[in-house]
């Protein structure tokens, strides 16, 4: 009997190691594939070459409410993909009391990730359709100097 149950254990155990990871969170996921996006553009803007010596100061998003995602949420995984960056930006996120003249290296970067159009419902899933607007600004000046937009929807199952 003994024999037995050392067995079911050792089975049981080799079992949960052989089983496949957790999925990650699918909103974490739907998060950081908007971000890598977003990131892939402003790497590629002109006046930031090289990136690797810029300073980017991240201001707080503005995230739609309809989209029910959190702005910290959505800071986190912009920031992630911007520190993943191959010779990317340092990044720092932006404060009121930072504003004023910045050196040539410094950049405030904007965005607001806004909701394109009331929730779609298809026969499998819902979809929220999306905007995200970024924009690259001076310290001390409000005029963006750079601006794009990436669009899409979020699957709602996953938010």
């Amino acid at each position: 009997m003994l024999r037995h149950i050392a067995l079911l254990v050792l089975f049981a155990l080799l079992t949960g190691c052989a089983s496949q990871p957790p999925e990650p969170d699918p909103i974490r996921r739907a998060l950081q594939n908007l971000s890598d996006r977003a990131v892939a553009r402003v790497m590629e803007v002109d006046a930031l070459q090289p990136t690797a010596d810029q300073v980017l100061l991240l201001v707080a998003p503005k995230v739609d409410e309809s989209l029910e995602i959190e702005s910290d949420r959505f800071l986190e995984s912009l920031t992630r993909a911007l520190l993943g960056a191959s010779d990317g930006p340092q990044v720092i996120d932006w404060r009121p009391a930072m504003s004023g003249v910045g050196g040539d290296h410094q950049w405030r970067l904007k965005s607001h990730l806004e909701a394109t159009a009331p929730r779609l419902r298809l026969t499998d899933r819902d979809l929220l359709p999306y905007r995200l607007v970024l924009s690259l600004h001076r310290p001390d000046d409000d005029d963006a100097l750079w601006q794009t937009e990436v669009e899409g929807a979020f699957d709602a199952t996953a938010l």
